[in-house]
């Protein structure tokens, strides 16, 4: 099938990558026209100095920069609107994210309703945008989401903490700078929760019902070089060489999504974001194994695991798929034990009470769609309940 399957790529996002790239913003911010723009970012990243240098930059080619930097982590309606209101008052026709996915998310969903009008909910879902938006130059601070290669924005209800995916081409960034230098200043938590991320997303894509040629390439290249790049990374966080490897592996994983799409550990990990405020990159971590096990008995996916985790070397297709599918399995058990990631749902405040309502709402996830095997609620609970207590039938030892 993926061989064959059709796909229409249409690539969106100019990528501009290297050390100091970050001081063009100013240029190419002009080469788009900007002329009164809006920097949204968040606290630590202005407390880490990179939102002034931004801001510095920027205000020696545009006539006015105005400053957001309230985003919080997993945004939500309400700081969609906040930073809404701050756009209009500056009446900006240019917007730069500057940090991890949730300020490119926050800047993503102001232009969708400062360009669009309505609210949120009215954008929940694929090309519901009917009018064109501001140009955005997208900043990533982590290596994690690949949201400066999406063209999603990802928005939780402030009321229900439904995630709303709301998806648009015209939503994707014009500009994406990728400037290994500024994820140096990511605390080790941060560098680790977002490097288990991107990993996800390379896992996820490899096998997604809509992968074909060309996200699959996108899949190998992010895995081979976030796999060995997160170790180092963690043990020696001043190298900027691998820091590179990370923020690309990042960045060709979020195109990968944007070509195929993610799968069930992504529908199992937002009921835990949501519910008990465990960071995405935790939760889908640990739900990742155990997505990956239950795939496996697809035929298709085990074949697609076995072939990624060829691609990286960790094992050799021909001792067989089931091989590398254990190589695989034991090579992200041990990314995540280096990680310092909890290893169970229990030690991160979850009740066997809780499972059965987070298996009812990951089976409503729109990502859940695109996993290789129908999933129903009852595999989820399945699947929880393996991470709740890490049951020996279906862990990794």
């Amino acid at each position: 099938m993926t061989s064959h399957a059709a796909f229409d790529y249409q690539p969106r996002t100019r990528l501009v990558y290297g050390v100091g790239t970050v001081d063009r913003v100013g240029e190419l911010a002009a080469e788009l026209g900007g002329k009164r723009i809006l920097l949204v970012t968040d606290g630590g990243i202005a407390k880490a100095g990179h939102a002034q240098r931004v801001l510095e930059n920027l205000s020696k080619h545009a006539d006015t920069v105005t400053l957001f930097d309230k985003v919080h982590e997993n945004p939500t309606t309400k700081d969609v609107n906040d930073c809404l209101a701050v756009a209009r008052a500056a009446n900006i026709n240019l917007i730069v994210g500057l940090g991890g996915g949730s300020s490119m998310d926050t800047a993503k969903g102001t232009n969708f309703l400062l360009t669009n009008g309505g609210e949120m909910k009215d954008y929940w879902g694929v090309g519901k945008a009917t009018k064109p938006m501001l140009p955005l130059i997208a900043i990533p601070t982590t290596a994690g989401t690949g949201s400066e290669c999406q063209c999603a924005a990802l928005i939780a209800d402030e009321e229900t903490h439904n995630k709303m995916a709301c998806l648009d081409p015209k939503a994707a960034a014009k500009v994406a700078i990728l400037d290994p230098a500024l994820t140096v200043s990511m605390p080790q938590r941060v560098t680790a929760f977002t490097g288990i991320d991107a990993i996800a997303h390379a896992v996820e894509t490899a096998v997604s019902k809509k992968r074909n040629p060309l996200s699959l390439m996108y899949s190998y290249a992010a895995f081979r070089l976030l796999v060995p790049s997160l170790p180092r990374v963690l043990s020696h966080p001043d190298d900027v060489e691998a820091r590179g490897r990370m923020l690309l592996g990042a960045a060709y994983a979020g195109t990968a999504i944007e070509n195929s799409m993610l799968g069930a550990a992504h529908s199992a990990a937002n009921p835990l974001t949501a519910h008990f405020n465990i960071v995405h990159g935790q939760a889908v971590g640990m739900m990742l194994p155990q997505v990956v096990r239950f795939n496996s008995e697809d035929p298709e996916a085990l074949q697609g695991y076995a072939e990624l985790a060829s691609s990286a070397e960790i094992a050799k297709l021909k001792d067989g798929a089931t091989s590398a599918l254990e190589g695989l399995i034991a090579r992200l058990d041990s990314l995540l034990n280096i990680a310092k990631m909890p290893r169970t749902l229990g030690e991160c405040g979850v009740s066997a009470d809780d499972l059965p309502v987070m298996a009812d709402e990951a089976v409503k996830q729109w990502t859940v769609n695109f996993n290789p095997r129908p999933m129903t609620a009852a595999d989820f609970r399945e699947l929880y309940e393996r991470a709740f207590d890490r049951r020996s039938d279906g862990d990794l030892v």
